[in-house]
């Protein structure tokens, strides 16, 4: 298993470009310091698009699934500072999940990474959770190039929370219910190439995927959990 925890936050986003700068700053001194210092937060990592909408893919990974709708997340949640108030306005765009870790394959991360959201009906869900789990995830995880592959499920009930952080953002938030995630070393073209092959969006559909968003991203910041870390 190459993720760090059995819980995981998503987060797709993109900014306005009087945000940009004030994102940036914010993401890396303030945001991903005081959600690395959450109990039961364990890494934090920022990816940028090389191709793909929104811009920006941000993963929290969590010791459990329990710790996103634990005290600590949410009193976090509930009382945003006013540089997070004043940066989050300019989020568009958003998607936002809060899931379980169904399956992780994998040794290591990359510095690249491939994503696929969508929401599946709950009559294909057990089928659907087979193909990738038994089926696709594990094969692609022995491809050359390949550092991890996931599924992660989303709490639908958890990442619908009215939150003051939330309500601070102008666009509504979308909650993708199914995430995987393909994280890889190799240079972006082949890499994107063999992530494309191996999970065609015509087989997600055909076993009940709808609609489906594909996105590549690479590594930006990552940030741990450490003694200095904020909370």
């Amino acid at each position: 298993m190459s993720l760090a925890g059995e819980g995981v936050v998503a987060i797709w986003n993109d900014i306005t470009a009087e945000g940009r700068a004030p994102f940036y700053a914010w993401h890396g001194r303030e945001h991903m310091p005081e959600r690395a210092g959450i109990a039961g937060f364990l890494r934090g990592r920022r990816y940028v698009a090389i191709h793909g909408s929104p811009e920006y893919f941000t993963l929290y990974e969590t010791e459990s699934p329990q710790v996103l709708s634990g005290t600590d997340y949410l009193n976090r949640l509930n009382n945003p500072t006013l540089w997070t108030r004043s940066t989050v306005a300019h989020f568009r765009n958003v998607s936002r999940s809060l899931c379980r870790v169904a399956t992780s394959h994998g040794f290591g991360q990359g510095g690249l990474i491939a994503t696929w959201r969508y929401d599946v009906t709950d009559d294909r869900a057990e089928e659907h959770r087979r193909l990738l789990t038994h089926d696709i995830l594990p094969k692609l995880a022995d491809e050359a190039g390949v550092a991890g592959a996931h599924l992660c499920i989303a709490d639908r009930a958890a990442s619908g929370i009215e939150t003051a952080e939330k309500k601070a953002r102008t666009d509504a938030t979308l909650v993708p219910g199914w995430v995987v995630m393909v994280e890889g070393w190799d240079d972006p073209e082949p890499f994107d190439r063999l992530c494309r092959q191996a999970i065609p969006t015509e087989r997600l559909m055909a076993a009940g995927a709808d609609p489906v968003v594909y996105g590549l991203y690479r590594l930006q910041y990552t940030r741990c959990r450490t003694a200095r870390s904020a909370g």
